[in-house]
């Protein structure tokens, strides 16, 4: 029996403000679908900048029907960063009706708790279980390195976040976006981190990054767009997965981390050019953990579809209905 599909409904743009990555570049040029944040406001150049951390955080809101829904999805490494970045980009976290946490690492989670003080409503926080799950740490010359801990369940009680512990796909912002849950692996190529470990039940076993997920959004007439945080599960998998769930094969825009950074990840860059050109994305937005060699590749070969990512820019998919 065929599995029964999940809809996700159709937005007529989605736009993708990025709040933390990796880099900025204040001198970066505006194009057809990327915004960048000015130089000066009232003719002045602040005292101040945007910052840019080993994080991701970004800010993503679907208009349809009228309506405007708004999600953060991770919060960067650090508090720092995050609020310096909202603040000068003057965005007020009271729009803010939904958070979605990609994975606990601590570049993804380090601002949650400050941003959950400064939300005054009630909203939810929508995280695979394994978010919750500890000790984990990664294996370098034989030596374990303990990730630090950034995210625990009992310190979200008392707060106003409602916690949606989801394994599988969830609706968010009245159904316009889709959080994938587990990502299926199904690539060869795609084998997520080889040496990071976790305890489970007490017992020690290779960490598969099972609460990696993703957004799925369907932009009207043009196909799905995929807003990934690291894709430990794989970026094509990713995709692939979207398309599986959603019944929806057109993909018009891929962005986020595509974890493609360091020598063990480099070696499927190929892979992954190839299966991207065989999707044909309108948009390619590699963002945070990619790299510079497979960022530099995505470049050279999709020049046409290309986003050189920074923080403060803002991707416009689409047109925001009058």
């Amino acid at each position: 029996m065929e599995k029964a599909r999940m809809i996700v409904e159709e937005s007529e743009c989605v736009e993708i403000t990025t709040l933390v990555d990796n880099y900025v570049d204040l001198l970066l040029p505006d194009s057809r679908v990327v915004t960048r944040p000015p130089l000066s406001r009232n003719g002045i150049v602040p005292s101040t900048t945007l910052l840019a951390e080993h994080g991701l955080s970004l800010l993503v809101s679907t208009y349809s029907h009228g309506r405007r829904h708004t999600v953060l999805f991770d919060t960067g490494y650090s508090r720092t960063a995050l609020f310096n970045n909202l603040d000068l980009l003057g965005i007020d976290v009271g729009e803010i009706e939904a958070i979605v946490i990609s994975h606990a690492h601590m570049d993804h989670t380090g601002g949650l708790m400050d941003i959950i003080k400064k939300i005054d409503r009630s909203i939810p926080l929508v995280i695979h279980p394994d978010v919750f799950l500890y000790p984990r740490y990664i294996e370098v010359d034989g030596r374990q390195i303990l990730f630090p801990r950034t995210i625990k369940k009992e310190d979200l009680d008392g707060t106003n976040i409602q916690i949606v512990e989801s394994k599988g796909p969830a609706m968010i912002a009245d159904r316009s976006v889709m959080v994938t849950g587990y990502v299926k692996r199904t690539t060869d190529f795609e084998k997520g981190m080889p040496n990071v470990f976790a305890q489970r039940n007490g017992k020690t076993e290779r960490d598969e990054i099972k609460d990696d997920q993703s957004l799925i959004i369907n932009l009207r007439g043009k196909g799905l767009v995929i807003v990934s945080g690291c894709s430990h599960s794989g970026i094509i998998n990713t995709v692939r997965y979207a398309q599986e769930i959603t019944g929806i094969g057109d993909v018009y825009a891929i962005t986020g981390g595509f974890h493609l950074s360091g020598p063990f990840f480099e070696s499927v860059i190929e892979d992954t050019v190839n299966e991207i050109k065989r999707l044909s994305p309108q948009v390619l937005v590699p963002m945070h953990c990619t790299g510079w060699v497979a960022t530099i590749r995505f470049f050279k070969e999709f020049s046409s579809s290309f986003v050189l990512n920074s923080v403060g820019s803002k991707i416009t998919l689409g047109s925001i209905p009058v």
